[in-house]
C-alpha cells in the first residue's frame, strides 16, 4: 500500500496535505518518493531553522541519542542546563520552563500570569487580554486565547477568562482593561493571522501600560523568535522586554520543543508542583536546540537573516501580481492581486517550490541559512508561478 493510502486510512484526517510524499532533505531542498526535488520556503512552518539535516545538528542529536535519550525531570541532566544557560544569556531573561510545543509554552505563560496576579491581587484578577487576529495554539485554552472567531467553535465549553482588543489600537486596549485583567498577550508579528507586524509604538505603549498597572506582558514568539525576524527575539526590534516570552518552532531544529521564558519579575512564580512536562527538557531535543541557539544567536548570522529578507523583498518588488509584502526578516507574507493563495501554493509545488499560506497571503519562511543558490532558484519559481 502506498504512503498516501496508508496515511488516509490510518491517520486522523485533520490536515489538508499538499500532494507530495517527502522522503529526504538536505539544506533547503527536499525530495519526494519519486525523486523530485523541492526548494523549501516553509522550514516545516518555521521549525527547520537550519534546514534539513544540518550536519552539526545531526551530530549533536545522534551523540546524545546514543548517550542518554531520556530520564524525566526528576533528575538533573546536562543538555537542558546548558541550553537554559545559553538561552537566558541570549534573551536577557532569567529562567526557562521546557515543554514540547508552542501551545504548551503559551499554556504555561497563561498559568504564570494568573498565578502572579492571584498571589498579589486575589482570584478575581485572572483575565488575559489578547489581540484580534492573533493565534496562540490549538489546545482548549490557547484556542480561546486566539483572537479569531473562526477558531471558537465545535469544542465548547472553552476555557473562560479571555478578552480581545484590536491590534495597534491603544484606545481599544484601554477600553477592555477592567479590574479583572492580569496580562496582555501579543505576537510581535501575527503569523497565522496574515503575517501582520504590530506597530513598534503600539508594542511600546502596551509595555508601558503593563508596567503602570502591574500587568504581565506576554510575547508569543513561537514563530517570530530564534532569529526568524533578523534579531534573536522580534521584541528586540520594538525595544521592549516582556515579562514572559514563549518560544518553540525554530529552536529545536526539527524536534518537538516549547519554551516559556520568565523575566526577573516572573522567575519565582512557579514553585514545586505548579507545572510540569514529562518530555520537556528532553536531552536529545536540548542537544539539538543548543546547536541552533549557538549558531543563530551569532550577530553575523542574524545580520545575514535580515540581508536575505531584504533580498527577497527586492527580487519580488517588480512582480505585478504582488500587491504588498508584509512581515519582518525572513517571515514574509505576499498579498496577491488576483490569484488565490492556496492555488498559488499548489502551483508552486508542482514547479518544485514549497510555500505556505496565511489567510489570503502566500507565506514565506525559508530556512535561515538557505544558500544563495537555493534562494534564487526558489524565487525564480515563485516569480514564474505568479506571472502565469
Amino acid at each position: 500500500m502506498k504512503i498516501k493510502e496508508l496515511d488516509q486510512k490510518y491517520i486522523v484526517n485533520s490536515y489538508k496535505r499538499f500532494d507530495a510524499v517527502l522522503t529526504e532533505g538536505k539544506n533547503a531542498t527536499a525530495k519526494d518518493e519519486e525523486g523530485h526535488s523541492y526548494i523549501d520556503f516553509t522550514s516545516g512552518i518555521g521549525v527547520n531553522s537550519l534546514g534539513f539535516c544540518d550536519p552539526e545538528w545531526v551530530a549533536a542529536v545522534q551523540k546524545q541519542a546514543a548517550t542518554l535519550q531520556h530520564t524525566s525531570n526528576l533528575y538533573y541532566t546536562q543538555p537542558d542546563a546548558l541550553l537554559a544557560e545559553k538561552l537566558m544569556q541570549v534573551t536577557g531573561l532569567a529562567r526557562v520552563f521546557f515543554a514540547n510545543s508552542g501551545a504548551e509554552a503559551n499554556e504555561g505563560a497563561i498559568k504564570v500570569a494568573r498565578k502572579y496576579s492571584v498571589d498579589r491581587y486575589g482570584a478575581a484578577r485572572t483575565t488575559i487580554l489578547s489581540l484580534v487576529n492573533s493565534f496562540h495554539g490549538r489546545t482548549v485554552a490557547t484556542l480561546e486565547a486566539t483572537g479569531q472567531d473562526v477558531f471558537h467553535k465545535n469544542f465548547f465549553p472553552f476555557t473562560h477568562g479571555f478578552v480581545y482588543a484590536k491590534a495597534n489600537d491603544l484606545d481599544d486596549v484601554k477600553a477592555k482593561l477592567d479590574d479583572t485583567v492580569c496580562a496582555i498577550m501579543m505576537e510581535p508579528v501575527q503569523g497565522e493571522g496574515g503575517v501582520c507586524p504590530l506597530d513598534a509604538s503600539f508594542v511600546q505603549e502596551l509595555a508601558a501600560l503593563c508596567k503602570e498597572r502591574d500587568l504581565l506582558l506576554i510575547a508569543d514568539e513561537v514563530q517570530t523568535g530564534v532569529g526568524r525576524t533578523g534579531t534573536f527575539l522580534a521584541c528586540e526590534q520594538f525595544d521592549v522586554q516582556p515579562d514572559v516570552v514563549t518560544l518553540a518552532q525554530g529552536l529545536g531544529g526539527g524536534l518537538p520543543n516549547g519554551e516559556e521564558c520568565c523575566s526577573e519579575k516572573t522567575k519565582e512564580v512557579f514553585g514545586y508542583g505548579d507545572h510540569g512536562s514529562t518530555f520537556g527538557g528532553n536531552p536529545v531535543v536540548c542537544a539539538g536546540a543548543k546547536v541552533c541557539v549557538d549558531r543563530i544567536s551569532d550577530p553575523a548570522f542574524l545580520a545575514s537573516v535580515q540581508e536575505k529578507g531584504d533580498y527577497i523583498r527586492k527580487v519580488l518588488a517588480d512582480v505585478p501580481e504582488i500587491e504588498s509584502i508584509t512581515g519582518m526578516g525572513m517571515m514574509l507574507g505576499l498579498k496577491l492581486r488576483t490569484k488565490v493563495s492556496g492555488e498559488a501554493a499548489a502551483a508552486c509545488l508542482k514547479q518544485g517550490l514549497m510555500v505556505l499560506t496565511a489567510k489570503e497571503k502566500v507565506r514565506l519562511l525559508p530556512p535561515l541559512n538557505i544558500s544563495k543558490e537555493e534562494l534564487d532558484a526558489g524565487l525564480a519559481i515563485l516569480k514564474q508561478v505568479l506571472s502565469e
